[in-house]
């Protein structure tokens, strides 16, 4: 799952010779009968899931990623639905498609490591961190069924880790690093809770502040006027719900007591859901897959145009801009991380080889030299609100007569975009078409929100996105010349 942890960056790579071999498991991961698949389809899931969170977050290697590699502060909505279409992909597909998953999550976290707080060296490639990660999601769907009331036996639990097993043979895991069987589980985890675990920085803003700062989910326009207020509802029993069920070792370890009303709203909630869930027919009880493509025919008509206001907008906007768009991490700069957050988001949804993703994400590098070499005044190797809102409005004044009007090249932005096109032009025609379009948004959006994207990259209106199109819509979009609906949605919070 990518970035397993919210952000986590410690997701195992591709299957390796020595890998764990799980014995025979009937029936697989992918079969409409497994009992990992269906516990993890179930909606009652939702219930353990910020628990799960906490518990990898709060790993120190994972902390370290989620701090320097993450957009989870900024957009947390996009970073949760990004890990639940990993999960799909890992879970719920066929193993030619798990194997692929694997393989480009594998592409993607070889890419995260440096230092940490402390001074030490991290890697998303630690066999000790990816293990927990992964246990992490077998450990949940056990205590989902324990919280409710109904725990698991030794033979399903049996069968339940040997399914999940069964995934973890098609990652790098070295051998004897994963409990050989369900009944070692609970030793490992609370040795890891107690030795390894830390109640660091970013485990706490998960657990007290992520949902009180969280911009409204895009889908939720209706519920505007109430969200400052809904979101902190959500969050006060999000918080009470996740202290109960942790592990009672993490509680104990980090000083957090449920209590008796932390202890009554989990029995209440867990035991209600288990009551209601197991009364309700398969089609309301487990989720079900979305497909972009089954989303309906893109509107091509009517390319809608940016028209300018009169009145000099231009410093709220471009301060906007940088703190919706640029600014990926939520840490008030933009670096060289932003930059490759946009380029991870951009090949999230396209499946692309070694080669297509090295060609987005040295795009965005370009991008990023050029963004560094022309805003970075102060040299810091990191460009500030205020130095890209000078440099922004200086790149305007230089052509008052026209400030919305196409800019000067940019060759390292260009290249990005060069990239990104080349990269969703899946059929090589050329163009992007209505159904290459849509696969790179994913199913996060209203098809109407999709359409009205399209129409305005479309600028002569014929149904298809050039190569001309495409890059002169987007870069007027990154340049702050121009409103572009398609990059709001792509990169855009929430």
């Amino acid at each position: 799952m990518d970035d397993t942890a919210l952000p986590g960056p410690a997701v195992p790579g591709p299957a390796h010779p020595d890998a764990v071999s799980p014995g025979p498991v009937s029936p697989g991961p992918g079969q409409s009968g497994s009992l990992f698949r269906r516990h993890l389809a179930e909606w009652r899931m939702i219930l353990v899931a910020w628990r799960l969170l906490v518990l990898q977050t709060s790993h120190p290697v994972v902390a370290a990623g989620t701090a320097e590699h993450s957009t989870y502060r900024a957009h947390p909505w996009r970073r949760i639905e990004h890990t639940m279409s990993s999960g799909r992909r890992l879970v719920f597909a066929d193993r030619a498609t798990l194997r692929r998953e694997v393989a480009r999550l594998d592409r993607a976290h070889r890419r995260i490591q440096g230092v940490d707080g402390h001074g030490q060296a991290y890697s998303a490639q630690d066999p000790a961190t990816r293990v927990w990660v992964l246990i992490t999601l077998y450990e949940s769907v056990v205590a989902m069924r324990e919280l409710s009331g109904d725990p698991l036996g030794p033979a399903e639990l049996d069968v339940l880790y040997g399914e999940f097993s069964a995934i973890c043979a098609e990652f790098r895991l070295p051998g004897g690093v994963l409990p050989r069987t369900a009944a070692e589980v609970p030793a490992y985890v609370d040795t890891v809770v107690r030795e390894c675990l830390e109640f660091n920085a970013q485990a706490r803003y998960l657990l007290f502040d992520m949902l009180r700062e969280a911009p409204r989910p895009r889908r939720l326009r209706l519920l505007a006027p109430l969200w400052p207020l809904l979101r902190l509802l959500i969050a006060a029993v999000l918080t009470t719900l996740t202290i109960a069920d942790l592990p009672p070792a993490y509680r104990e370890r980090f000083g957090l007591v449920a209590g008796r009303p932390g202890a009554l709203l989990s029995r209440v909630l867990h035991h209600g859901a288990r009551r209601v869930a197991t009364r309700l027919p398969d089609r309301l009880r487990y989720r079900t897959q979305s497909d972009p493509s089954a989303a309906g025919p893109i509107d091509v008509s009517a390319p809608r145009r940016f028209r300018p206001g009169r009145r000099d907008t231009r410093r709220p906007r471009l301060g906007r801009f940088f703190s919706e768009v640029l600014d990926q991490t939520g840490d008030g700069f933009i670096s060289s991380h932003d930059l490759r957050a946009m380029a991870h988001n951009v090949c999230w949804q396209l499946e692309l080889d070694d080669a297509g993703e090295e060609a987005v994400y040295a795009g965005f590098d370009a991008w990023w030299e050029e963004l560094r070499r022309t805003m970075d005044t102060d040299g810091d190797g990191r460009i500030s609100k205020a130095e890209f809102v000078a440099a922004a409005i200086a790149a305007h004044d230089r052509d008052p007569e026209h400030p919305h009007q196409q800019p000067q090249p940019q060759p390292g932005l260009r290249a990005a975009l060069h990239a990104v096109f080349r990269a969703a032009d899946t059929d090589r025609s050329g163009f992007i078409g209505a159904d290459e379009y849509r696969v790179v948004f994913g199913s996060r959006l209203h098809p109407a929100e999709i359409s009205h994207g399209f129409r305005q990259l479309d600028r002569d209106g014929d149904g298809r996105l050039s190569e001309a199109e495409f890059v002169h819509g987007f870069t007027e979009f990154f340049t702050a010349r121009g409103d572009l609906a398609a990059g709001s949605q792509l990169l855009g919070r929430p």
